[in-house]
């Protein structure tokens, strides 16, 4: 069998030879414009893949970070308006004790009535506040409206009471801003736990004081009723009208049964009465009204002043009670930015790693390439140096 080797392939084998030696180089080239060792996916399949699935984490990392962010506005934002809410509330307290002085006039009494109107309204815009992106801080889920408003004389809340839970860092959550039924409205009265007050029907001139549970194995929390009868004699019943403890009412001293005792002082009337049970619950708002409500009463009988006067020390608890609560949603709130920070560092942490991956899969190894562009760029010159070579062969030259 006969071979023939024509010039025609010699040359086009010649040209495809430097084409895919070009080729090379030119690939090379772009490595080394571009740092990158994956140009395109064929250069490394398996690692092309594997760094996509890296960027999208670097990215996820991204979106967490940027959570943590609105989040973290929305929380210290919060934080200003409790700060300012306990502010207030320091206030009220500071007029209520002031209120409370027997030597206070009626004229005295509507001047605090009226800066006692100023802080409700505060307490209203405040409860109304939003996060500047126009979503309202005290809403829950339902932040598209404001949550409070004025209905009938009293404050309605129309958000809800889900907390949003959101992912700062990979399965890292945090939890945004208190929905304001927790803030301003499930409000706990007298100290938190139990709560009394004076009959509204007292003719007398006595005074609950104060109330506090002294042995909690005791105290079965039910709700007792004290009676005062002819002689400064008393008797408790609990809520099923049986007799639990009796005695003789001396002012200013404690009367103690069922684990709790309570303080009465001034001077009750027979068949006045005063309850003592459970703590319930009210709004700020509506503690704040009743103060103005009293303060506007204008007493002119001693019972209608011991009445006042048992109002105001119920605020003052109320009040006090309201404060705590504002310190701790301030504290929960300061554990979420806390988690915050703690999840920025991962999330940074988290990224260094990513991105160090990434540049062992992706960056070019420069010594490798440079060595590896000269060797390409003699190979080619070679290739073209033997076409040269090739072109200057012919039979002719040798004939004559």
């Amino acid at each position: 069998m006969n071979y023939r080797i024509s010039t025609g392939m010699m040359y086009q084998q010649s040209i495809t030879t430097m084409l895919a030696k070009q080729a090379k180089l030119a690939h090379t080239q772009q490595q080394l414009a571009s740092g990158q060792r994956l140009v395109t996916a064929k250069d490394d399949p398996v690692a092309a893949g594997t760094a996509v699935g890296l960027d999208r984490a670097v990215a996820e990392l991204e979106r967490f970070g940027l959570n943590a962010n609105a989040v973290q506005n929305r929380l210290g934002l919060q934080e200003n308006a409790l700060t300012q809410v306990g502010d207030a509330m320091a206030r009220v307290n500071e007029l209520v004790i002031q209120a409370n002085n027997a030597a206070m006039g009626e004229d005295s009494r509507k001047a605090i009535s009226t800066e006692l109107k100023a802080i409700y309204a505060g307490l209203l815009d405040l409860a109304n506040s939003t996060d500047g992106a126009g979503r309202y801080l005290f809403g829950g889920t339902s932040d598209g409206s404001a949550p409070f408003a004025i209905s009938g004389g009293s404050v309605i809340y129309s958000g809800d009471q889900t907390q949003r839970q959101v992912e700062v860092a990979p399965d890292m959550f945090v939890a945004d801003t208190l929905p304001g039924s927790e803030v301003f409205l499930r409000l706990r009265t007298g100290d938190g736990r139990i709560d009394g007050q004076a009959a509204a029907g007292n003719t007398g001139t006595g005074l609950l004081m104060g109330f506090s549970v002294t042995d909690s194995t005791a105290w079965d929390g039910g709700t007792y009723t004290l009676s005062f009868g002819a002689g400064d004699t008393y008797q408790v019943l609990d809520s099923g009208g049986n007799p639990v403890a009796s005695g003789t009412y001396a002012k200013g001293e404690s009367i103690a049964f069922a684990g709790v005792q309570m303080k009465i002082d001034g001077q009750p009337a027979n068949g006045d009465s005063f309850t003592l049970g459970p703590a319930g619950s009210r709004d700020i708002f509506a503690t704040v009204q009743g103060l103005i409500t009293t303060l506007e009463s204008n007493p002119t009988t001693d019972a209608q002043r011991a009445a006042m006067q048992n109002n105001l020390q119920a605020a003052m608890r109320d009040v006090a009670t309201a404060q705590s609560k504002m310190i701790d949603a301030r504290a929960s709130g300061g554990a979420q930015l806390s988690a915050i920070d703690d999840a920025a560092a991962l999330r940074e942490a988290n990224n260094v790693t990513l991105q160090g991956t990434l540049s062992t899969l992706r960056d070019l190894d420069w010594a490798e390439a440079i060595g590896r562009y000269q060797m390409e760029n003699t190979a080619l010159q070679a290739a073209q140096t033997v076409f040269m070579q090739m072109q200057s062969l012919s039979l002719f030259k040798l004939m004559g």
